[in-house]
């Protein structure tokens, strides 16, 4: 065991000690360079030593600086699998594992404890919620969190997210340091980084580790994953070039971690899909702080569902010959009738060039384009149809979101059921789960409790309500609206062939 983590160890700080020695020889080779230029008076070299080594202080000073600043933010987790006699069944690679075999521990709160799976985490309130990487998580786990003052807390969690690939957890702490948040979104290739986080859980005790580098590049695409969620192997939005690339050595158990810039504020979320896949390599990843993160994170923290935009249409990549008469975008396959790309005026074979006056140059660029916009937002889409370019708007729809989301704050039941956007009963192939050609304008039914007063009109899951009494409606919020003031029996004509109407009566358990 203190081999491995001495290797882990040495993994961990070998970077940034190769580093500094090149920053050393910078400084040298800068010496001796004023020297081979004639400047061989030994005021001369004076006068220059201190000047290169002052150079390599300010850089070491700024770092140590933005250490301080955001390592009181980051947080270690401990996930602890709960003994059924069971050994759950992962449908991924898991990117806890840990090569150690497990030996008889004490418990998760004794800082002796040394955890067999584990993770990083990043405080963003005071009031106890930390975030963290969603693949981290898994079933049939409790969760452990060590902050920066050693405490150990049990965590719950609060939300989880599969498509950005975030997750909340919250433990009953107060005074709390929140990270500061930058803009990832500006980054740059070049600009240096510093990676916190609990490699091999060395930072058990809750005081992160730091490894260094620059961003090597941005907008990335996370290696695809196998996921029986979702048969494209594309589970998260960073699967289609998201990511921030950087050569700071992330290990496995920074997933979760801060990846912080000079001034100490997180641009990323350290998410090392290399070690999820079950292999190491020499880049490591982060999800950006920008728009998108920002949004998905907020709604967490309330324990509510993140949603995407969806626009309806299953893109392919332009031919190679295409591309060669300089033409780009993502070329439209099939589009889902009722779907916001049906409405929009969308027809087989239109090539999308831009959303919202950004160009796209390949299908997964219109997949992330669309999605990082919110659900109901206008799209503005310039379309090449037939050699000549046009506009067309579409007002989006939800993303089908396909695998395990945790909330803990659900959208409102009204008698016993619950309702969200038609376009959430796509399955991964963009076809209606009951079998139908295309959606219907309404709300549908996504949630019914047996014995309800829905339940006993006969509603179930993969319905859509088209009107409430006389009263088209097109979502849930209209549906909403259309009820809350309703009392007694109610209406509600569902859609099909011919449409039926159902009488919903009043419900005497809570909603």
């Amino acid at each position: 065991m203190f081999r491995m983590f001495s290797k882990g160890l040495a993994m961990a700080v070998s970077a940034p000690i190769a580093r500094w020695f090149l920053l050393a020889a910078a400084a040298l080779v800068g010496l001796l360079a004023g020297l081979h230029s004639g400047a061989c008076c030994a005021a001369d070299v004076a006068a220059g030593e201190p000047s290169a080594l002052a150079a390599v202080a300010v850089i070491e000073q700024a770092m140590v600086s933005a250490i301080a600043r955001a390592e009181k933010s980051l947080a270690a987790i401990a996930r602890v699998r709960r003994d059924d006699g069971r050994r759950p069944v992962e449908t991924r690679p898991d990117p806890f594992a840990r090569r150690i075999s497990p030996l008889a521990q004490p418990q998760p709160t004794d800082p002796d404890f040394v955890p067999n799976e584990y993770a990083s985490g990043v405080v963003v309130d005071a009031a106890g919620l930390i975030l963290t990487a969603a693949h981290v998580l898994g079933p049939d786990s409790d969760y452990y969190v060590t902050t920066n003052d050693r405490k150990v807390y049990k965590a719950i969690i609060k939300a989880a997210d599969p498509r950005s690939d975030l997750a909340v957890l919250a433990i009953e702490a107060r005074g709390l340091t929140p990270i500061t948040l930058g803009d990832g979104a500006a980054l740059r290739k070049g600009q240096i980084v510093i990676a916190l986080g609990n490699p091999y859980a060395i930072a058990r005790d809750g005081q992160p580790s730091a490894a260094w580098g620059i961003v090597s590049n941005v907008h990335r695409k996370a290696p695809p994953w196998p996921d029986p969620a979702d048969p494209t192997g594309k589970p998260t939005l960073h699967h289609f070039g998201t990511l921030i690339q950087t050569d700071a050595r992330l290990n496995v158990g920074t997933s979760g971690g801060a990846l912080v810039n000079l001034r100490g504020e997180m641009v990323g979320l350290i998410v090392a899909p290399p070690a999820a896949a079950g292999y190491e390599s020499a880049a490591g990843y982060a999800i950006p702080v920008d728009g998108t993160f920002r949004r998905a994170v907020e709604q967490l923290k309330q324990g509510r569902e993140v949603e995407y935009g969806f626009l309806g249409v299953q893109p392919l990549n332009l031919s190679a010959q295409q591309r060669l008469e300089g033409v780009f975008g993502a070329r439209v396959e099939r589009i889902v009738q009722g779907t916001p790309a049906a409405r929009a005026g969308l027809r087989p074979d239109d090539v999308i060039t831009a959303v919202n006056g950004k160009p796209i140059y390949e299908a997964d660029g219109l997949v992330l384009e669309v999605g990082r916009l919110p659900v109901q937002s206008t799209a503005r889409l310039a379309v090449l149809r037939g050699g000549k370019q046009r506009e067309l708007t579409a007002t989006l729809g939800k993303y089908p979101v396909r695998g395990v989301r945790i909330v803990t704050a659900p959208a409102p039941a009204w008698r016993g059921m619950r309702v969200d956007y038609p376009t959430v009963l796509l399955d991964g192939q963009l076809r209606p789960h009951s079998g139908a050609s295309g959606l219907e304008e309404g709300a549908a039914v996504v949630e019914v409790v047996p014995g309800s007063a829905a339940w006993n009109a006969g509603l179930r899951t993969g319905m859509v309500i088209t009107h409430v009494g006389r009263t088209a409606i097109d979502g849930p919020t209209q549906f909403h609206q259309a009820v809350a003031a309703l009392r007694g029996p109610v209406q509600l004509r569902l859609a099909g062939t011919p449409p039926t109407t159902v009488t919903v009566g009043e419900d005497e358990s809570k909603p």
